[in-house]
C-alpha cells in the first residue's frame, strides 16, 4: 500500500495543481439596440464577452442548438436565427486544467428577422429530403484563398477535384427534414474526411476518412439555424446571401474544425457552398439531391429555374399558364374513361398553398378537372418536378404526364407522350413511370412500376430528367427509370421537340380499372410544379 500511495502522489505532483476556474462573468451586446430598437437591429447578431480566473477555454452554449469552443480571451459573436423576438439561455463554461469546468447562465433576448424560405424548401423539399455529394462533376471538392486578393478569394483557384478522385467518402448521405421549429440536419451514412490542411491541427492522418473516434458528433439528428452571409466572399461572389450552420457540432462529411456554410448556389437538385477553414482556406464543395453512380444518375444537370407555379393564390389556376381540357373526349379521352372534365370550382382549385384536382360522384356519373400548358407553356429538354399527394379510392387514376406540342396536328402517338407519374387507386402505392411513342403506344413496354407505399398520404417529388440522349424518372431524387434507346428515330424517339405539361385525375377506364361502389369523392393535391433547364 506505501508504494501504490507513493505512486499516485508522485503522478498528482507531475500534474500539478488542478484548480477550478471561478468567478465566470458574461457580458453581451446586442447589435443595434437603441430606443426605437429594443431587442437589436434585426440582424439576430449578439458580441459575447466572458472572463474567469484559471481559464484555458470557454465553450458557449448558444441555447438555439448551436455551440461554440473559444480561446482565454473569451469574445465571440454569434447570430440568432429564429425570427421575431426570442429569448434564449446563453450557457458559458469556463474550462480549467484537467478539464474542471465551472459556468454561468445569462439571459439573451433579441430580434431576428432574417428567413429564407425558398432556401429551406430547396434543402429539404418541403419535408424531407437526402443529398450526396456530387462526385461525378469536376470541381464538386475545391480549395482557394480566404485572403483578399482580387476575386481569387471567391472560387477554387489553387484545386479542384476530378470526378471521383476522393473514393472513401462518396457513400455519404445527408438529409435535411423540415420541423414546425424549423430546420434539422442528418448525417445518414458515410464517413468523415479529414484533409490534410486540417489533419495535422488534431493529430490525425490527412486526405483520409475517419469514423465516430476522430469526430465523434458525425451523426445525430442536429439542429440548424440561417443567417445572412455578409463575408466579401458572399459580396463579391454574388452569392446568395444566406448561411446556415450545423448544430452540435455537425458537419457534411468534409471536416475543418467548422459548422458553418455559405451557401453559392443553391436549387431543387444543387447545393454549393463555401467553408471557411481558420481564416486561411476557403473549401468548395457540390452536392446533389440525385447520387451519383454509374446507373442511378442523369446524363445532365439541370439547375435554372426556368419556370414554375408554386400555386399560393386561393382560387382557380392561373389562368397564363394554365388552360382546360372539357367534357368527355373521344371514347372517354381515348380509354373508355367515366369522367367529366369541367372548370368548375368544385372540381379544381387553388387552397391552403396547393392545387386541388377533384373527382366527384354526381349520380350515376363522375365529374372532375384535366388542366393544361398547351399553348401557354411548352418546351425542350429539362428537368420538371413536381411534388404531389395522390388521392385515394377504388377507380381514381392521377396523371401527371405530357404531349409533344405538336399533338393537334401530328397526333398521338406519334407526338410522343411522357408520363412523369400514373397510379391507380385500386393498386395504392403502385407508381407508374411510362413512354409513349409510335414504336409503343398503348399497353406500352417502355414503362416501370416502383412502390411508394404511403402515395396517398405524403407528398412526393415526381420528376423527369430529360436531355436530347435520354429520359430518366425519379421519385425523391432517386432514378427508377430511364428510356435510352440505342438507335434514336423518329419511331422511337419523337422527344427531340417542345412537350407540354398535363395534371388530371380519372376515373375508370383502361387503366383505373372499376370504380368503387362506395366512392364518393376522392383529391388529387399538387404542391408546385417546376420546370429547370
Amino acid at each position: 500500500m506505501f508504494f501504490i500511495l507513493w505512486g499516485c502522489q508522485e503522478d498528482d505532483y507531475k500534474l500539478g495543481e488542478l484548480v477550478t476556474p471561478g468567478n465566470v462573468e458574461v457580458s453581451f451586446s446586442v447589435l443595434g439596440v437603441d430606443n426605437d430598437n429594443p431587442y437589436g437591429d434585426g440582424s439576430g447578431k449578439v458580441e459575447f464577452t466572458a472572463t474567469a480566473s484559471n481559464e484555458m477555454s470557454y465553450t458557449y452554449i448558444f441555447g438555439d442548438g448551436s455551440d461554440k469552443v473559444v480561446d482565454a480571451d473569451g469574445k465571440v459573436s454569434h447570430v440568432f436565427t429564429k425570427t421575431g423576438v426570442n429569448k434564449y439561455t446563453v450557457t458559458v463554461m469556463a474550462v480549467g486544467t484537467g478539464g474542471l469546468s465551472a459556468t454561468k447562465s445569462v439571459q439573451v433576448e433579441v430580434f431576428s428577422s432574417f428567413s429564407d424560405p425558398e432556401a429551406e424548401q430547396f434543402l429539404t423539399g418541403g419535408s424531407s429530403k437526402k443529398w450526396y455529394w456530387a462526385a461525378d462533376q469536376p470541381g464538386h471538392v475545391g480549395l482557394g484563398p480566404n485572403t483578399v486578393d482580387g476575386t481569387n478569394h471567391t472560387f477554387a483557384q489553387w484545386w479542384s477535384a476530378g470526378p471521383f478522385e476522393k473514393s472513401c467518402m462518396y457513400d455519404a448521405e445527408f438529409e435535411f427534414t423540415k420541423t414546425a421549429e424549423g430546420v434539422t440536419f442528418e448525417q445518414k451514412l458515410g464517413t468523415a474526411y479529414v484533409p490534410g490542411t486540417y489533419a495535422g491541427k488534431i493529430g490525425v492522418e490527412g486526405d483520409a476518412c475517419h469514423g465516430e473516434d476522430v469526430t465523434p458528433k458525425i451523426y445525430g439528428v442536429k439542429n440548424m439555424s440561417f443567417a445572412p452571409a455578409n463575408t466579401i466572399a458572399t459580396k463579391d461572389g454574388g452569392y446568395r446571401g444566406t448561411s446556415f450552420t450545423i448544430g452540435d457540432g455537425g458537419f457534411m462529411c468534409w471536416w475543418v474544425g467548422t459548422s458553418t456554410y455559405e451557401i453559392i448556389q443553391v436549387t431543387d437538385n444543387i447545393l454549393k457552398v463555401r467553408v471557411e477553414e481558420d481564416g486561411t482556406f476557403a473549401w468548395y464543395h457540390t452536392f446533389t439531391s440525385v447520387k451519383p453512380g454509374s446507373e442511378s444518375s442523369v446524363d445532365v444537370t439541370y439547375t435554372n429555374l426556368v419556370w414554375s407555379d408554386e400555386f399560393d393564390t386561393n382560387g382557380a389556376p392561373d389562368a397564363a399558364k394554365w388552360g382546360y381540357d372539357l367534357g368527355t373526349g373521344n371514347n372517354g379521352w381515348g380509354n373508355n374513361e367515366a369522367q367529366t372534365y369541367t372548370n368548375d370550382a368544385a372540381n379544381v382549385v387553388i387552397e391552403d398553398g396547393n392545387l386541388k384536382i377533384k373527382a366527384i360522384k354526381d349520380g350515376s356519373s363522375y365529374t372532375s378537372a384535366r388542366i393544361k400548358t398547351e399553348g401557354l407553356y411548352e418546351f425542350q429538354y429539362g428537368r420538371i418536378d413536381v411534388r404531389a399527394k395522390l388521392p385515394k379510392g377504388g377507380g381514381t387514376w392521377p396523371a401527371i404526364w405530357m404531349l409533344g406540342a405538336n399533338f393537334s396536328t401530328a397526333g398521338w402517338p406519334a407526338c410522343g407522350e411522357i408520363d412523369i407519374m400514373e397510379a391507380t387507386g385500386n393498386n395504392p402505392g403502385k407508381i407508374h413511370g411510362s413512354i409513349h411513342n409510335l414504336a409503343s403506344s398503348g399497353s406500352t413496354v417502355n414503362t416501370k412500376i416502383t412502390d411508394v407505399a404511403d402515395a396517398a398520404d405524403e407528398f412526393h417529388v415526381y420528376s423527369v430528367n430529360w436531355s436530347a440522349n435520354e429520359i430518366s424518372f425519379l421519385i425523391d431524387d432517386e432514378i427508377f427509370y430511364t428510356y435510352s434507346p440505342d438507335d434514336k428515330n423518329n419511331e422511337n424517339w419523337p422527344f427531340d421537340a417542345k412537350q407540354f405539361i398535363i395534371l388530371n385525375l380519372a376515373m375508370g377506364g383502361t387503366m383505373g380499372g372499376a370504380i368503387d361502389a362506395a366512392f364518393t369523392d376522392a383529391t388529387f393535391e399538387i404542391d408546385y410544379v417546376r420546370v429547370y433547364q
